[in-house]
């Protein structure tokens, strides 16, 4: 689990590519200091697994599923990725509640600077958007983000230049691509009430919830 509050950015190495996979080299400094093979860390809010650590960067698998659902398959050598090892159990929570499963991408539309803070305009598949809800979290590249405004087909955020300065997205412009992640409480409440397996089984109904005080 991570909490989408950024450590570090760093670089991609190198990309090895297979037939529907590919091996990410990564070049990082902070994130290493207790990394160990096997750990989790979130690439621009990906959850990979440290295959290979060694004093300058770290080494991960990315599977099919992962590149047909984010980003990651476009990093090439010298992209920069925004970098989160998983929460300590005695860590702060600054953000949210962050799987690291990307639910997909949406595209930046529009940018606007409002005095010190800039303002990212996003579109996305409705699929996702009926999750995105106004002053609630989503993750934007592995960073945790306080949505400001939604629309019909998109929706807004709003960064502080600390966010802009330490993280890439600062650097994002109109029609570059970013990874997103939905609230999980969210998917997770609405699978509980709209089973769709076997709806038979269930008796937890907006009804039932209602005649129990909820």
């Amino acid at each position: 689990m991570f909490t989408g509050i950024v450590e570090e950015t760093g670089a991609v190495r190198a990309v090895r590519r297979g037939a529907k996979s590919s091996v990410l080299s990564i070049q990082a400094e902070q994130v290493l200091s207790d990394l160990k093979i096997g750990d989790s860390v979130a690439v621009n809010g990906v959850c990979l697994t440290a295959t290979s650590v060694d004093a300058s960067g770290f080494t991960a698998d990315v599977m099919h599923e992962t590149l047909d659902r984010s980003t990651l398959g476009a990093l090439t050598p010298g992209s920069r990725v925004n970098l989160e090892r998983a929460m300590a159990a005695d860590g702060r929570f600054g953000g949210h509640i962050v799987a690291g499963h990307i639910d997909g991408t949406g595209t930046i539309t529009k940018t606007r600077q409002d005095d010190n803070a800039v303002w990212f305009t996003i579109e996305a598949s409705p699929a996702l958007l009926r999750y995105v809800v106004e002053k609630g979290s989503i993750t934007i590249d592995g960073i945790s983000l306080t949505v400001a405004a939604v629309g019909e087909g998109w929706f807004s955020v709003s960064i502080i230049p600390h966010t802009a300065s330490l993280t890439t997205l600062g650097g994002k412009k109109p029609g570059d691509l970013v990874n997103l992640e939905n609230d999980v409480i969210g998917k997770y409440v609405e699978k509980l009430l709209r089973p769709q397996e076997n709806p038979a089984e269930s008796k937890l109904t907006l009804n039932f919830l209602t005649q129990h005080g909820f």
